[in-house]
């Protein structure tokens, strides 16, 4: 085995994989909760970029339900953002399960 070709390999894998979470930072994901009524957008690092409410939800006397709508819809988001990074570092690095990654 040739030790200087795994080192460039491994360089290769870790500058492909700076440049997909540099993509990712840039892809968004979108969940919608509570009918529409709620919709997140995150990107693929996992931060929360927009948040929509239709008015129609909006009740002084029921803030807890929009809470737990906007809650639900942020973690939707942050779910679908991680999995789209998860997707796109094992296409990187064929499947091996690599700390840190996912």
């Amino acid at each position: 085995m040739d030790i200087n070709k795994l080192m460039k390999q491994a360089q290769q894998m870790q500058a492909g994989m700076q440049k997909a979470q540099e993509e990712l930072s840039n892809q968004t994901v979108e969940a919608s909760v509570g009918g529409g009524k709620v919709i997140v957008v995150a990107t693929g690092a996992g931060e929360v970029q927009d948040i929509k409410i239709d008015p129609s939800i909006v009740d002084a006397e029921d803030v807890e339900f929009l809470q737990e709508l906007v809650l639900k819809g942020v973690q939707e988001a942050i779910t679908k953002g991680k999995e789209m990074a998860t997707g796109e570092m094992s296409k990187l690095t064929g499947g091996l399960n690599i700390p840190g990654l996912s």
